[in-house]
């Protein structure tokens, strides 16, 4: 991608009544423009991240047998009034048309629920695992905290539907294991948090980073014993396990888990014959990751006094190429290098543009992709200067070198 033709612009300045750190740097950079308090349009460079966030996740939901599905955002009124969810839920988005009053999901029980009754009837159609990535809205009355906090925003909601607790349990330490893989793999350490279950269950476990612009408080054990949100503290001070004095974070939460039992299925009759002919109610889990709040949470944590600093896996290039006027090289040109990156199936942003070499450095820096590579005069005959974003460090180096480097 040539950053001439991008439609997007970086800004020297950070943007006006914007206080979040990640939407300042992602405004700044050329991510993501604000539409109003807690909406965004995501540009170019912002649709790529969140797309390999997404890549990531559905890649590890397949490997515990989730299947994809795309359910609606519009949701028939009696759907959450059968949950006591239509007025009970306190962020709902509530329309209302010639067809009647609809809620806009803030979540999908009420209908992935009568979605699965359709299909599961007997003990032999269980367990199933059923996931999506669909925006959601939430009517939220604090959207201050950038794209960590939106109106609207991008979701993977995974249900799943069990026989027995036993299941269910199991199923539960799976997901466990595939949220530690996801956290890891976006360059998240995100930390497993007991929190209690708002309007879903009574108990829920939080995946909480780190971060001092956080909006919770989560208790750690130094030891690494436990980790407990501040809501169900209950004036505990010292771990119960090897007694040492819990630390007090905050700290961003980027996804949670809950089990959901028998909570959602008996409103709709979600029942299954047992092998005797008997009928049970469905147990069900849910597993719940802020695709775009993976987004914002990255920036809050990795960046510098220079701009934002993307892990790999989530970069929206791997490298970005800036090319200084007047060099001379056996690389014919700066065009012959792009097309050689292009060719070997790098992805790479080039700064085309006839603009001074300090300001292309300075924008690389806050776009954050982590290599940048340099084609000049100064760097040499048939060379390139390549700087990793996070440690600061340059070589100069040939170009075969280089495409190695990037394609092994």
């Amino acid at each position: 991608m040539r950053l001439s033709q991008l439609i997007s612009k970086t800004q020297r300045q950070d943007p006006a009544q914007e206080t979040a750190l990640n939407a300042k740097l992602l405004i700044r950079a050329g991510f993501i423009d604000k539409v109003a308090a807690g909406i965004y349009t995501y540009l170019p460079l912002g649709i790529r991240v969140l797309a390999k966030i997404s890549q990531i996740v559905r890649e590890e939901m397949d490997n515990i047998g989730g299947q994809e599905i795309l359910m609606p955002v519009l949701h028939p009124k009696e759907n959450w009034q059968k949950t006591g969810r239509w007025d009970g839920f306190d962020v709902l988005f509530k329309v209302k048309g010639e067809a009647g009053e609809f809620a806009l999901g803030p979540t999908h029980e009420e209908i992935v629920v009568p979605l699965t009754k359709k299909f599961i009837h007997s003990y032999l159609d269980l367990p199933k695992y059923l996931y999506q990535i669909q925006t959601k809205f939430r009517d939220e009355p604090r959207a201050k905290s950038g794209i960590l906090r939106g109106r609207e925003f991008l979701m993977k909601d995974l249900y799943s539907f069990h026989a027995n607790e036993s299941d269910l349990n199991d199923y539960y330490k799976k997901a466990k294991g595939a949220y530690d893989n996801i956290f890891k793999r976006v360059g998240l350490e995100a930390i497993e948090t007991e929190a209690a279950g708002g309007t879903f269950s009574k108990y829920s476990h939080e995946y909480q980073v780190i971060n001092t612009n956080g909006e919770d408080t989560i208790y750690l054990c130094p030891q690494g014993h436990t980790a407990k949100n501040q809501e169900i503290i209950e004036d505990q001070t010292e771990c119960l396990e090897c007694g040492k004095k819990l630390n007090i974070e905050k700290a961003t939460e980027v996804g949670n888990i809950f089990k959901l039992k028998t909570k959602y299925s008996e409103p709709f009759e979600l029942y299954y014959t047992e092998s005797n002919g008997s009928q049970k109610p469905v147990l069900m889990g849910c597993y719940g990751i802020g695709i775009s709040r993976i987004m914002g949470t990255v920036v809050e944590v990795k960046n510098d006094k220079n701009g934002i600093i993307w892990p790999k896996s989530v970069a929206p290039y791997q490298v970005h190429l800036i090319s200084i006027k007047d060099q001379e090289s056996s690389i014919k040109n700066e065009e012959e290098v792009y097309q050689k990156l292009t060719k070997a199936k790098v992805e790479v942003l080039w700064d085309d543009r006839d603009v001074s070499a300090g300001e292309k450095f300075a924008d690389a820096d806050l776009i954050g992709i982590p290599v940048r590579l340099v084609v000049s005069k100064k760097v040499g005959d048939g060379k390139i200067e390549w700087k990793n974003r996070e440690s600061d460090k340059t070589k100069i180096i040939s170009f075969d070198e280089t495409l190695k480097k990037l394609t092994s």
